[in-house]
């Protein structure tokens, strides 16, 4: 049997050793995106929004165009972004506490615009760099900083986690809207599938985009990283089910008025 390479180290991405904690999801999610934006020939015309929280360093990984929106501002800054440069691919990369929290109103009136630009959202149910409080996104039960007994929905008035994905389908301007995990290679795949057709679909001019992706966060859940997959998978994916949640880019109306564009070969 002769050896069969299936994938390299993208160009997209630089060479140099990584700043998050071991077993963090957020590697594996940003190789798919370069891997795709690569494959897609997107990297000279690709612009990455990272703010703050863990999605602030993504500027260090891919090599190509970044900006620094301040906390939740990406899809503000997205938009006008998209709206000069439509034939880039804007990507939003943010994480829970970032989009569900602090930016909450700009990323739902982004949607309901249906701004043309794409959003990766890291959901790992927890505050990441900031210390481990809990996020809008936290399951009920699990233990933050901020809510050391478990969050609480009624006796302390903490709410129940907010199903981002679900949210947004609601939303006219909304087109295409999944949720992948980096928790097993299967899972791997099928994540990388969906954040593939949704850039796709940004690059034919339709409406809003979003992956949400369940990441494991081993450092502030307090677990070593194989305890830390297998929680995600008994606790967040029974809570944030996998797969396409809207989808609308094979109607016959979309279909006709954004036919799909030939895209660059890969360099």
């Amino acid at each position: 049997m002769t050896e069969k390479q299936i994938r390299g180290f993208p160009a997209t991405m630089k060479r140099m050793p990584t700043k998050y904690c071991g077993g963090c999801g957020h590697g594996v999610i940003s190789r798919l995106v370069a891997e795709v934006i690569q494959e897609m020939g997107l990297r000279e015309r690709t612009v990455i929004t990272n703010p703050v929280g863990c999605a602030i360093w993504a500027d260090l990984y891919f090599d190509c165009d970044s900006v620094q929106p301040a906390h939740g501002r990406s899809p503000a800054v997205a938009t006008g972004i998209k709206r000069i440069l439509t034939d880039h691919l804007v990507v939003c990369y943010q994480g829970d506490g970032d989009m569900a929290a602090i930016g909450t109103a700009e990323m739902i009136h982004a949607a309901n615009r249906g701004e043309k630009f794409t959003t990766v959202f890291v959901n790992n149910a927890i505050y990441g760099m900031t210390g481990g409080q809990m996020a809008p996104t936290s399951l009920v039960g699990q233990k933050a900083v901020t809510a050391p007994r478990g969050r609480d929905p009624d006796g302390a008035g903490m709410g129940y986690p907010i199903k981002v994905a679900e949210l947004l389908a609601t939303l006219e301007g909304t087109r295409y809207l999944a949720r992948g995990a980096v928790n097993s290679a299967a899972n791997v795949r099928k994540t990388r599938a969906y954040i593939r057709k949704a850039f796709e679909a940004q690059m034919r001019g339709i409406g809003f985009t979003m992956v949400e992706v369940l990441s494991p966060c081993p450092t502030n859940w307090g677990m070593e990283p194989v305890r830390a997959v297998e929680w995600l998978e008994q606790n967040m994916i029974p809570a944030f089910p996998l797969g396409e949640i809207k989808n609308t880019l094979d109607s016959p109306a979309l279909k006709a008025a954004a036919p799909v564009p030939a895209l660059e070969a890969a360099g």
